[in-house]
């Protein structure tokens, strides 16, 4: 019985340091040394929220730059890959259908090339960056639909052109959600 009394006692002590104390705290800490990111360093926009820094948003028209394709569809909750392997019939449809759709949009011959990251999903499926090459890849047609001159959306594009983290981790990047954001202030103030 002493033996049983004693497991009881470290469970609930155990469960109300891990399970509620060390939350708690953590909680605190977060807020006051990272508030922003501990919200979800969410993006406000005259009062209203309009995305987050860190998750994928799908842009369809042609006035925008358009993010990686999603195999959850954007949403947060069924986030993730599709996990079909390489020889996948269906991973080859969706990457083809998804190549056709750019070469279409750009009015680019079918056998264009187009960057990768534009046709695969990413591993979450809210990967909220593409690499430069992307977004150069897409100026042209984004120039067009806004009536703007190639250079001037170029030059956004370049100040939004993210170096490797602490310059040696991954790869330089865009982040579409600000990009998009800068691109439309921009277009309000022509």
């Amino acid at each position: 019985m002493k033996l049983i009394m004693q497991s009881i006692k470290q469970t609930l002590f155990w469960t109300v340091v891990t399970g509620l104390l060390y939350p708690v705290l953590i909680t605190i800490i977060a807020q006051l040394a990272f508030h922003n990111q501990a919200n979800g360093s969410l993006i406000e926009r005259n009062g209203k929220i309009v995305g987050s820094t860190w998750i994928a948003q799908q842009f369809q028209t042609t006035r925008y730059f358009w993010p990686r394709p999603s195999a959850g569809s954007y949403a947060t909750v069924p986030s993730g890959a599709s996990n079909y392997g390489p020889t996948s019939k269906k991973l080859q449809d969706a990457v083809n259908g998804f190549a056709t759709a750019l070469r279409t949009a750009h009015n680019l011959p079918a056998n264009a090339p187009v960057p990768s990251d534009l046709v695969f999903t990413s591993a979450s499926g809210l990967d909220p960056h593409i690499s430069p090459e992307a977004a150069r890849f897409q100026i042209a047609r984004v120039a067009l639909a806004r009536g703007m001159g190639e250079g001037q959306v170029r030059t956004l594009v370049e100040k939004f052109v993210e170096p490797p983290q602490w310059g040696f981790l991954g790869e330089p990047r865009v982040n579409v959600l600000n990009l998009n954001l800068a691109l439309d202030e921009l277009d309000v103030k022509k």
